[in-house]
């Protein structure tokens, strides 16, 4: 390995993911030359393993179900889903596992690509070993920003690698459907992808090791999903651990905590997720390889003046869409730092601080029903101190529902800081929730009074009503 050349930026990106791209995007922006780099596909983890491929696989069972709510139309859906073009589908949003297109989307701005693996190489320089060995020294001026992501945990059970269990990038890239499926775990990738894989045909065993699905959510909402994963089909079976697998030839066997074998084609571990910063040169820079990154809210990492470290690495929220918005934060501040800002706007929800972490974080969980929130649960805003109530809705209570679906099934849950008469959090689970979620996110993140809301009416008859039952419930409580 020979090192042939050294090139300076004003920044260099580690990771190529959305998040790295956002970075990048906001740092050409703001006229400050740019290096992104990345030794897989251009687009990273949501682009090809994660949400595009996974709501792909999702979208058709979740209409098929709608479908099937709906009087004049459900005789119609009745079959099963055509499986090859379910996946052709998915095949079609993963662009076939080429980033001809994420690539093109980079030159455009104006950034240098460098493929390779990347490694800090002590302070503002990263090296990059390229696909033929060669190696490239990348200069920062201002600041390098690790952007790369996270991997799958996989539990230390003897023999597993053996078996070659699916991760979620096997459960979102498989070609084939499997007649039998185990999933092994309780929160959003076990949930989604035993709902999608169910639809396609297989039969779908899930083992939970806890006391319910979703356990960061309402308890109600995992409630909810797992009736649903039962009466399409599925095995649900919570507080059991899995504590052996192998594989007889073509059939693997899960040994739970009681003793029983439960044999599948395949097996899916949805366990959790670790930073992807085990081999990235974190210890020519006196931080620990393999750890997640403490940062501010401007994103910088403690007790660094260079250093960033933006979307999941950094642990405040492993979401796609909160990454890009600390991105979006993480862009504008060492801009503001390149270009001799003297003060930074770091104050709770100013341009360089990414305070949405804090409390205004939504995610959807793409099941049937679909389970949606934002902000703090009733159970984490009771831990944080806050002085709260909680009003509940049957959503089958709001007209809209009842015309959306018959016979409708779902919860929603506001929590309201009393102090300040203003939403702290809202759960939603119910059929198409999750297009209402923007809603509560705006409520939250504005901060918007009780006595405010009053005012914001809802369209009748939509399922947007539920706002209104919930302020009813809130004002009669």
């Amino acid at each position: 390995m020979t090192e042939t050349e050294s090139i300076a930026y004003d920044v260099v990106v580690l990771g190529a993911g959305p998040v790295g791209e956002n970075v990048a995007d906001r740092a050409r922006a703001a006229g400050l030359s740019t290096a992104i780099v990345e030794n897989e596909l251009v687009g990273g983890e949501c682009s090809y393993w994660a949400c595009m491929p996974s709501k792909a696989l999702l979208r058709p069972a979740i209409a098929r179900a709608d479908a099937r709510r709906v009087p004049g139309l459900s005789g119609a859906v009745q079959g099963p889903l055509d499986a090859a073009a379910v996946l052709a589908h998915r095949d079609y949003y993963t662009s076939n596992w080429k980033d001809d297109g994420q690539v093109d989307w980079i030159n455009g701005i104006g950034a240098d690509l460098h493929r390779g693996h990347g490694r800090l190489a002590g302070p503002r320089r990263v090296s990059v070993e390229g696909p033929d060995g060669e190696l490239r020294i990348l200069t920062a001026r201002h600041a390098v920003a690790v952007c790369t992501g996270t991997r799958a945990l996989l539990p230390n059970l003897p023999g597993l690698a053996e078996v070659k269990p699916w991760t979620s990038r096997e459960a979102t890239s498989a070609h084939d459907v499997p007649d039998r499926l185990i999933v092994v775990g309780g929160g959003v990738v076990a949930v989604e992808m035993a709902t999608a894989w169910q639809a396609l045909g297989s039969q779908v065993t899930l083992l939970c090791r806890g006391h319910g699905l979703l356990p960061r959510m309402e308890p109600f909402a995992g409630e909810l999903v797992a009736d649903a994963l039962k009466e399409a089909g599925a095995d649900v079976r919570t507080g059991t651990s899995v504590t052996g697998v192998t594989r007889e030839g073509p059939t693997v066997v899960a040994v739970t905590d009681t003793g029983e074998r439960i044999e599948a084609d395949e097996i899916l571990f949805a366990t959790g997720r670790v930073p992807h910063t085990g081999d990235i040169g974190l210890d020519t820079v006196g931080l620990e390889p393999g750890s997640w990154l403490d940062v501010d809210d401007s994103l910088r990492v403690t007790g660094s003046d260079w250093l960033y470290a933006v979307g999941d690495v950094n642990h405040r929220a492993l979401l796609t869409h909160q990454g890009k918005y600390q991105a979006r934060i993480a862009g504008a501040a060492i801009a503001a730092r390149a270009a001799g800002v003297p003060l930074l706007e770091t104050d709770p929800w100013g341009a360089h601080a990414a305070t949405a972490d804090h409390g205004a974080v939504p995610q959807v969980v793409f099941t049937d029903p679909e389970a949606a929130a934002v902000g703090l649960s009733l159970a984490e805003a009771e831990n944080a101190g806050h002085r709260v109530r909680a009003v509940d809705v049957d959503m089958s209570s709001v007209a809209g529902a009842g015309l959306y679906a018959d016979g409708y099934r779902g919860k929603a849950r506001m929590v309201v800081d009393l102090d300040r008469e203003t939403v702290v959090g809202l759960t939603l689970v119910g059929p198409g929730v999750g297009e209402l979620i923007h809603s509560a996110t705006i409520a939250i993140a504005g901060e918007v009074p009780v006595s405010r809301l009053w005012h914001a009416v809802p369209s009748y008859p939509t399922v947007s009503e539920v706002w209104l039952r919930l302020l009813e419930a809130y004002r009669d409580a």
